[in-house]
């Protein structure tokens, strides 16, 4: 009689399943690294677990692995909020958007005519109704359209390369400065009108390009003397 077939069980398979700390982890970490969650958003526990359908718990453990990696901070009377991050290379790339965009902007206005002033105005206009009920990624979007208007017919392709790639690169480090310097909005709006009033006036190249940059630059000023501020 053959013998009988001898069944072993199956091992049985372990889960692939990520738990519900890694879970949370990679929610907040996947929103801070596209934007969504800008430098300060203040990461409240129970409005993500209920957006995961978890307790607070493992929201709680993912903050502090995040907290351990210098992605987020914990203040007192504030909570857990994204840190400033990337500073040194948010600075790098200002200075460099500096330059690149104040030669496009200069190299741009002999092209620009009534349409673009046009628009370009519309914008800071939209940009000042902002102003009140303030939302730093908007302000943003539009400050960036406001831009493109005054460099876009840059004629050199290789500048203006340049500076789309300073705009990628700031999207990636840093959502909105205008998060820790509200006021420094209300000072772009007028610079924005003092820069359109050069153009409008045929004012000399170099003037132009120097305020453009002076813009980008002040703004970057503005957040450094934040910081400065804040380690004291």
């Amino acid at each position: 009689m053959a013998d009988a077939a001898v069944k072993t069980a199956a091992p049985a398979k372990a889960s692939t399943a990520p738990s519900k700390s890694q879970l949370a982890y990679d929610f907040i970490r996947a929103r801070i690294d596209d934007g969504r969650y800008v430098s300060g958003f203040r990461l409240v526990l129970g409005q993500i677990a209920g957006e995961l359908g978890i307790s607070v718990v493992p929201v709680r453990e993912a903050i502090r692995r995040l907290e351990a990696e210098g992605l987020v901070t914990f203040e007192k009377n504030v909570g857990a909020q994204v840190a400033l991050l990337h500073d040194a290379e948010y600075a790098y790339t200002m200075e460099t958007l500096a330059l690149v965009e104040g030669a496009a902007t200069r190299l741009s206005a002999p092209l620009l005519n009534g349409d673009h002033l046009h628009r370009a105005r519309m914008i800071n206009r939209e940009l000042t109704a902002c102003l009140d009920d303030f939302i730093p990624h908007r302000f943003t979007e539009l400050n960036q359209r406001f831009h493109a208007v005054l460099f876009e017919e840059c004629p050199n392709p290789h500048i203006l390369d340049l500076v789309h790639r300073g705009w990628n690169r700031l999207t990636v480090l840093r959502d909105s400065t205008f998060s820790f310097v509200p006021g420094r909005a209300r000072e772009s709006v007028a610079e924005h009108e003092q820069i359109l009033r050069l153009i409008e006036t045929g004012a000399d190249p170099i003037d132009i390009e120097l305020a453009a940059r002076d813009h980008r630059l002040a703004t970057l000023d503005a957040l450094q003397h934040y910081q400065a501020e804040r380690q004291h």
